[in-house]
């Protein structure tokens, strides 16, 4: 009984990391390395692009609307910046991990990327455009996670989760970007009488 168990358990592993090697040959990059697809999401805040900008930039509150992330420490100090470091707690697909991340894009109000150096490497890219005439904003997230075992199996497994986790994600944002922009907007109302 245990030694079937145990063939099984080698045969399993030998599967999925010949089924892994295949996936990475698939595709590859200039260098060489595997070529994952991002994973892509989307939503439309009914907040202007300097509001939705604000609170997506704004890193103490990432963990309000990131389901997986627990907490951010800005390790750079002053402004954020190409260049601006962090650590996160995250746990992705339930496993907690450190995160280390850095800005490598910052394009306000229009462009937030980060690039992931930690367990789970990797690259993410959030982007907003107006629409509506300037009053609404589309908000369109690309991430890419790079498992660090099975990279290639790891990644067509964790795809249809991760985006669903993503997606919810965005709408929470939303939600907080709206009623930040809410907020702003009372103030302004209250502070003109006329």
């Amino acid at each position: 009984m245990i030694r079937r168990l145990a063939r099984f358990v080698v045969g399993a592993l030998v599967g999925a990391f010949l089924v892994d090697r295949w996936l990475g040959g698939l595709r590859v990059d200039q260098a060489g390395r595997p070529a994952l697809d991002p994973i892509r999401t989307r939503v439309e805040v009914d907040a202007p692009i300097g509001q939705t900008w604000a609170a997506l930039v704004d890193l103490a509150r990432q963990p309000e609307w990131m389901t997986d992330l627990k907490s951010v420490e800005i390790l750079t100090p002053g402004p954020l910046r190409v260049g601006s470091r962090a650590t996160a707690a995250v746990r992705i697909l339930g496993i907690a991990v450190a995160d280390p991340v850095e800005v490598v894009e910052l394009a306000p109000p229009h462009r937030y990327g980060i690039r992931h150096e930690g367990a789970f490497k990797g690259h993410g890219l959030i982007t907003l455009d107006t629409i509506d005439g300037g009053r609404r904003t589309r908000v369109e997230w690309s991430e890419t996670l790079v498992p660090p075992v099975l990279p290639n199996l790891g990644a067509v497994i964790q795809a249809p989760i991760l985006r669903r986790i993503f997606q919810a994600d965005l709408e929470r944002f939303r939600a907080l970007a709206e009623a930040g922009a809410t907020t702003a907007a009372a103030g302004t109302a209250a502070a003109d009488p006329g």
